[in-house]
């Protein structure tokens, strides 16, 4: 009788086993089956991600552009075309902040120009307009993925360094030629805060935490500098290229239409 149920147990593990090995087996074929995403649909995979919330607030963003664009003048300073042209700037900026050309290891995504828009728009419209436009495309990007680890840092990362976009606002009545000293500084003060904020971020960081692509940085300044520049500057890159090919037209007719 015992080695009967000794027999029975034994019959029953082997079943078991091989039940579970049946499992293993489907679900390892059923992860081979699973391809890699293509590069278009990682390009494109932050539409999705995109809360329909934030979707409605850019459209209604560009709607407000519509509108102002064929009103009158509101003020001396702040008339309705500047606004309207700042709200599509901001909306255009948005859209092509969806559209990952690159994803780095690290942090951010590279992305066909998304800035330059709102720097053009800062060329034209000077400082102060570009300041207050950042600030609000800031905002929506924060509203797209909505964390931050404290209020200092969630000033520095989303409200500041967008803003910072507005410091091309120098080449405002200059020559055409200073639109890339004024994307240059418009990315460097974003570089700034981010840099800061990332500082705050990693404040509490052991030394063996602060690696980046498997090598480990030696300071928490560099940690944050790498982890911020590793998409900033081919993002640089991208807009003086494209700042060179449209750049000077697309503001002489911003300025011939104010």
């Amino acid at each position: 009788m015992f080695f009967q149920l000794s027999t029975a147990m034994a019959e029953a593990e082997a079943t078991a086993t091989d039940l579970t090995a049946t499992a293993a087996d489907l679900a390892t074929a059923t992860d081979a089956g699973k391809a890699d995403p293509t590069w278009m649909q990682s390009a494109v995979e932050k539409f999705t991600e995109t809360p329909a919330t934030v979707w409605i607030a850019v459209l209604a963003i560009v709607a407000l552009g519509v509108i102002l664009l064929s009103a009158r003048k509101v003020s001396r300073k702040w008339n309705s075309r500047m606004l309207a042209f700042g709200a599509l700037a901001i909306a255009l900026s948005f859209v092509l902040s969806c559209i990952r050309l690159m994803k780095m290891p690290t942090h951010g995504s590279v992305t066909p120009g998304s800035m330059l828009p709102l720097m053009l728009f800062a060329a034209a419209y000077g400082v102060v307009p570009g300041l207050f436009a950042g600030s609000v495309y800031g905002l929506l990007q924060f509203f797209q993925d909505p964390w931050f680890f404290s209020a200092p840092e969630f000033i520095l990362d989303w409200i500041l360094a967008f803003a910072a976009l507005g410091l091309a606002g120098i080449a405002k009545g200059k020559k055409e030629v200073w639109l890339f000293p004024g994307i240059v500084l418009a990315v460097l003060g974003r570089a700034v805060c981010a840099i800061a904020a990332g500082l705050l971020i990693v404040a509490d960081y052991a030394p063996k935490d602060l690696v980046i692509n498997g090598a480990q940085v030696g300071s928490k300044f560099a940690f944050s500098a790498m982890y911020n520049g590793l998409y900033l500057l081919p993002e640089l890159g991208i807009c003086l290229v494209l700042g060179a090919l449209i750049g000077p037209r697309l503001l002489r007719e911003l300025k011939r239409t104010k």
